[in-house]
């Protein structure tokens, strides 16, 4: 089995709410001062996913990154979980790309790799949210594409997902090659080891830009944007409060049931 992973660094979600800043001029997320990032952890579970087939089937499993400024220690963790090979789409022209510019990316360095069976995606990041690159990559390459896994067998050139539903799930199956997004109901990615820790920094990632994978900037990054952010901020919630007293208990009780009638709350 010839599988790709796809992951991206992103801003730690589990930093502080309040180390969170808007450039509001910019519309843009401020990195927060000394949280450094994090593979998606959406992605770890796809990772954890391409392990287990290779795990039961054999194969290799290679793991595509892009963006800018990847810090080597956190885009190796793939690596270090049992990872084959690393491609880094590093450039400045991929920075900035909507979900379209992305996906177009990750497909053109997916078909300069060329051999490959199994597509794993996280869900969604868990910086956007926007839950789209998957399955634009599935689109762009005319693959089936299977979204929200939590089990995924491999059986006689077929795969056996199950797919997580609103009260439970379905179990669908689909021909190779496909793409398929991996929901965290999939289960915790497994802990890197000493032994993957230590294989992991004697690896080098492959770079590739543009160039690489035949694709100019033109359609990449912000310039291939085929969507515009308009406004980007934090919501801010309010909240008011009124102390209902009285000279007992009772009176209170009293006060606090007006209060409520006069809301319509009762």
């Amino acid at each position: 089995m010839n599988i790709i992973v796809c992951c991206k660094q992103v801003i730690d979600p589990e930093a502080p709410p309040a180390s969170f800043r808007i450039d509001t001029s910019a519309n843009k997320v401020v990195p927060p001062a000394g949280v450094p990032p994090v593979i998606s952890p959406f992605d770890e579970q796809a990772v954890e996913a391409a392990l287990r087939v290779k795990d039961a089937q054999g194969g290799k499993i290679t793991v595509i990154t892009l963006g800018t400024s990847l810090l080597r220690d956190v885009v190796k963790k793939p690596l270090s979980m049992g990872a084959d090979e690393l491609v880094l789409l590093e450039d400045g022209a991929f920075t900035e790309g909507d979900s379209w510019s992305t996906a177009y990316a990750l497909a053109m360095a997916i078909k300069k790799i060329g051999q490959y069976d199994l597509i794993f995606c996280g869900r969604q990041a868990a910086d956007w949210d926007a839950g789209q690159v998957g399955s634009g990559i599935a689109e762009i390459l005319g693959l089936p594409s299977v979204t929200v896994a939590k089990k995924v067998d491999i059986t006689d050139g077929k795969a056996r997902v199950e797919r997580v539903t609103a009260d439970g799930y379905e179990v669908v199956e689909v021909s190779l090659p496909a793409l398929i997004t991996v929901s965290n109901e999939l289960g915790e990615a497994r802990y890197p080891t000493i032994k993957g820790i230590m294989a992991a920094k004697r690896k080098e990632p492959v770079v590739w830009k543009p160039a690489d994978i035949g694709v100019a900037p033109a359609q990449l990054g912000a310039a291939g944007r085929r969507s515009k952010l308009l406004k980007l901020f934090q919501p801010v919630y309010e909240g008011k409060c009124e102390i209902v007293g009285g000279e007992t208990v009772e009176e209170a009780a009293v006060s606090l049931a007006l209060k409520l009638r006069e809301a319509k709350i009762l």
